[in-house]
């Protein structure tokens, strides 16, 4: 398969820059994949596509502050890192710029200048910018990283955010993700509440969202790009909920792409006992069309970039048709896209 065939004309202009005054304003398309009916809503009608039995699937993951800006210890010369992974210790994965200066030995410091607070030691080098590096600090870690570190939007938004917290979930608890689970940021935990009001339960798991989520699809065929891998965990009380779910007939409702490839990373790993268990550990799970879901039964999320892996997910449920027709129609009626955008359900 091409990856051109997951293109579309998207104008600059649609690109959200700022999150919404309120997290439930946004609006809703609600996508019925058997059919390719489209319906346009407003975010919180979203209940009325819930029913009690249903279990909406949360990330919870927390955004680090990960990107840092420093200079190079021994040029002054500007430096810039964003943590992905925490490898072991005080090493991590990391992107840096600029790429062709920061070589293995290379050290690049934080803060004053005349006393530094944190510094990191390139110790080795992939392609594009990837570098493993070594921390060396006084203190905390993660103080550190909270006084230093700026929220690593994604590059497409050009905005600054104001308040770090509108690019967090509002059930993130579990720290450790280079960028935010986006169809979450929709829900405030009054919402939240008036769905389990309703009878539909809430099943948080965790995936923290790493490389992967910066890599452009390079190649021309789907089957060659690879994903990077990314930790994620399922509780003891998460995984009862979920086979709760499946011996009631209850749909699985994932928010999120992250929650999806978490679920179905659980479901081919259990699929021979049948019953969920808790477990953690890394998954490179790649759905694009073809694949045959085995745990997500309908799914919320935002509108993706063109030629992502995240509209070749959306394609492998709705189907690739029903997915471009459906962003035509968003784009002719202006709904805002990406991070801080809209979102879309898939039932």
């Amino acid at each position: 398969m091409n990856v051109s065939d997951y293109d579309f004309e998207l104008p600059e202009s649609l690109i959200a820059q700022t999150p919404l005054l309120e997290r439930t304003s946004s609006r809703l398309l609600v996508l019925h994949r058997q059919t390719g009916r489209v319906e346009h809503r407003v975010f919180t009608e979203l209940e009325d596509h819930l029913q009690p039995g249903d279990t909406l699937v949360l990330n919870d993951t927390r955004v680090l502050p990960a990107r840092l800006f420093g200079s190079k210890a021994d040029t002054g010369a500007k430096a810039e890192l964003l943590l992905l992974k925490r490898l072991d210790g005080d090493r991590w994965e990391t992107l840096v710029r600029p790429g062709k200066k920061l070589h293995r030995g290379a050290r690049i410091v934080f803060g004053p200048a005349e006393q530094p607070l944190l510094s990191a030691t390139v110790e080795e080098e992939g392609e594009l910018g990837a570098r493993v590096v070594r921390f060396e600090y006084e203190g905390i870690f993660n103080e550190l990283l909270d006084r230093l570190g700026h929220m690593p939007l994604p590059p497409y938004i050009k905005e600054t955010l104001s308040d770090r917290e509108r690019y967090q979930t509002v059930y993130s608890r579990n720290e450790g993700s280079a960028a935010a689970p986006t169809a979450g940021l929709h829900f405030t935990k009054e919402f939240l509440e008036r769905l389990q009001a309703k009878g539909v339960k809430l099943c948080p798991i965790t995936l923290h969202v790493g490389l992967g989520t910066f890599r452009p699809v390079s190649a021309e065929t789907i089957e060659e790009h690879e994903m990077h891998a990314e930790w994620y965990s399922v509780s003891e009380e998460s995984a009862k909920l979920l086979n709760e779910a499946k011996a009631s007939g209850g749909r699985i409702v994932a928010v999120g792409t992250t929650s999806a490839r978490t679920l179905e990373t659980i479901g081919q790993r259990f699929k021979e006992g049948g019953q969920v268990e808790a477990c953690s550990g890394w998954t490179s799970i790649f759905i694009f069309p073809g694949y045959e879901f085995t745990m997500v039964d309908a799914l919320l999320t935002n509108f993706h970039l063109p030629r992502s892996t995240l509209v070749m997910l959306v394609s492998a449920l709705a189907g690739r048709e029903n997915i471009l027709a459906a962003y035509r129609e968003a784009v002719e009626r202006e709904y805002r896209f990406f991070s801080f955008g809209d979102a879309m359900f898939i039932s």
